[in-house]
């Protein structure tokens, strides 16, 4: 990459100290987000989307590394190249938590009551499988309720709601098959990997 034009327009120290820097600073946050991104998606089982992301990634690194391979003896284009690394990694996992694509499970653990909880999720048409367990203490019922993860937020806020003592855990799904989905229409994630099978609602 040929940065003639900012050479231009500052002088030799600016440049060198400040402007290269600078640069490849923001060439690295955006070359490891992708690279962030592209991990996560994988292990998402977005397989088709790696290649894509893989291709953007390389061809960024490799201008960011041509610039500090040109400037060996400038040691603010390390500290640069270092600090766009940490920082894109930091902005990569933040915008894949903004996505919120994917799919969990949550497993709920009831210290009181639970029909109430259940009419109510079922009601707004999520599935919920309810298993009876023996807990400490004593006997109980676990409900299961598999929903796309940008929903997680509101299904936490409503067993909150009406459970406020419940035990809860959140787990990643890699691939869903049948079954009973909360809402009609596709997600972001059928969307952004049209080849993984999803729940039908």
């Amino acid at each position: 990459m040929n940065l003639d034009y900012f050479a231009r327009h500052f002088d030799n120290e600016t440049f060198m100290y400040l402007v290269l820097p600078l640069l490849i600073f923001i060439f690295r946050i955006v070359d490891q987000s992708i690279g962030t991104l592209r991990l996560i998606f994988a292990a998402k089982g977005l397989k088709h989307l790696a290649p894509f992301f893989a291709f953007f990634e390389s061809f960024i690194w490799l201008v960011a590394i041509g610039q500090i391979m040109k400037h060996l003896d400038n040691v603010y284009c390390y500290l640069a190249f270092a600090a766009g690394y940490a920082t894109g990694n930091y902005v990569g996992i933040l915008l894949e938590e903004k996505l919120s694509i994917g799919t969990v499970v949550i497993r709920v653990i009831p210290k009181k009551d639970t029909t109430a909880l259940i009419d109510h999720l079922r009601s707004h048409n999520y599935g919920v499988t309810v298993v009876p367990v023996d807990g400490m203490m004593g006997p109980t019922k676990m409900l299961f309720t598999t929903i796309r993860r940008k929903e997680a937020r509101h299904v936490i806020d409503i067993i909150k709601q009406f459970n406020p003592t419940a035990f809860y855990t959140i787990d990643e799904v890699k691939v869903v098959s049948g079954g009973y989905f909360e809402r009609q229409g596709k997600s972001i994630f059928s969307i952004l990997n049209p080849f993984q099978k999803t729940v039908k609602s």
